[in-house]
């Protein structure tokens, strides 16, 4: 049981960790233009430096959203290992762990919401650029949102022994 709890552990705060690279790191999308490699992100447009990222009006209210959903995932997710922490030493044996797996769960729908709004809304708006795909940073939030609800599952039916 303990390798099991240790193993969850580490789990969680690599996702932890992923999810605060893929929020911060500016490569959701990538291209190619004269001037070398353009990536963007959440916050920035890159190529040689970064700039704010371009967004018209229409856009604009789908970045922010995106934007604070996958914070809020990071503020979940974070509490939630918080929260492991505490009822692995305050929980009596047998006792699950709901409180956690309902915080992972909320994390794992943020991310749901975020990504969802960026494919949709985003995923291709690089047409200025030649061959544009889809960066590490994406795909990073992708297997945070896979290892975030397999982590919720495990914590809601997970018994202390």
């Amino acid at each position: 049981m303990l390798v099991l709890l240790a193993g969850i552990f580490v789990v969680h705060i690599a996702t932890v960790i992923m999810l605060f690279v893929s929020t911060i790191s500016n490569v959701w999308m990538v291209a190619s233009s004269n001037f070398g490699q353009v990536s963007s992100g959440l916050w920035l447009l890159c190529n040689s430096t970064c700039d704010q990222l371009p967004v018209n009006s229409d856009e604009e209210a789908s970045l922010k959203a995106v934007q604070a959903f996958m914070i809020l995932s990071i503020i979940f997710s974070v509490i939630a290992l918080v929260m492991f922490i505490v009822q692995l030493f305050t929980l009596e044996k047998g006792k699950r762990f709901y409180i956690t797996g309902a915080f992972m769960l909320v994390c794992w729908l943020c991310i749901l919401i975020g990504v969802s709004i960026y494919t949709a809304r985003f995923t291709g708006k690089m047409a200025d650029f030649e061959s544009p795909h889809h960066g590490y940073c994406f795909i990073l939030a992708w297997i945070c949102f896979c290892f975030s609800f397999i982590i919720s599952i495990l914590y809601l039916v997970l018994r202390k022994k």
